[in-house]
């Protein structure tokens, strides 16, 4: 069985959609080459990783980050997983700042993998990518979006295309200067030219989403 390596050569992708895409070639001249996300060659654990998705959902980089370091104290530990967030009761993940929703959520995410019903990183690695998002989605708080983040961030999967993203979205409707945004249906369409690179083509989108003339500003997200 052909296993997946984590990452792909981002100059061979760059090449690829300037080749196929004329508006957004414009844009990746402007832009510059993007290099390849850090947490490619990062070690990981995919619970941890979903465990700080969740916690990061509906909240700013800034508030998520500070309540992600208030569970980290609480635990005493930087790694979140079935046997550290075991430490810690709800009440206990309330006064860190964690919703009640987001505390059935990690509860989930824990019973599962104690029981062995999650993918480790080993197994990921010889799963093609709707794989690993059907086997991740059944738990509580985690939706495809949240996977694909993993998929893009931390395996380096490189034809990964989250239509549901707004920044995603804003950042094709600017690259061809449309009215509206597409719709997820019509943006699967568009992104078709851009296989099998679309993970690149995204990094971009939301480049070009955020554009302006100033400096870029760091934003905080679960996969960093």
């Amino acid at each position: 069985m052909a296993r997946h390596r984590r990452g792909f050569d981002v100059d061979q992708a760059h090449a690829h959609l300037q080749r196929v895409d004329k508006r957004l070639a414009r844009w990746m001249r402007r832009i510059g080459p993007l290099p390849a996300p850090e947490g490619w060659n990062r070690r990981f654990d995919p619970v941890d990783a979903l465990a700080r998705a969740i916690l990061f959902q509906q909240l700013s980089g800034k508030a998520a980050s500070t309540i992600v370091g208030r569970v980290e104290a609480a635990i005493g530990s930087r790694r979140l997983h079935a046997d550290t967030l075991g430490r810690i009761d709800d009440a206990a993940l309330r006064a860190c700042g964690v919703s009640g929703n987001k505390a059935l959520a990690l509860r989930d995410l824990v019973r599962r993998e104690a029981v062995g019903e999650l993918p480790d990183l080993r197994r990921m690695s010889v799963m093609d990518h709707e794989a690993i998002i059907q086997a991740w989605v059944p738990v509580r708080g985690i939706g495809r979006w949240t996977v694909e983040m993993m998929l893009m961030f931390r395996l380096g999967r490189p034809d990964i295309l989250p239509v549901d993203d707004l920044g995603i979205r804003k950042g094709a409707q600017r690259v061809d200067d449309a009215q509206a945004m597409p719709t997820p249906k019509a943006l699967l369409e568009r992104g078709e030219r851009w296989g099998p690179y679309r993970t690149y083509a995204g990094l971009y989108l939301w480049r070009i989403a955020d554009f302006t003339a100033g400096p870029a500003q760091k934003t905080n997200r679960s996969q960093d």
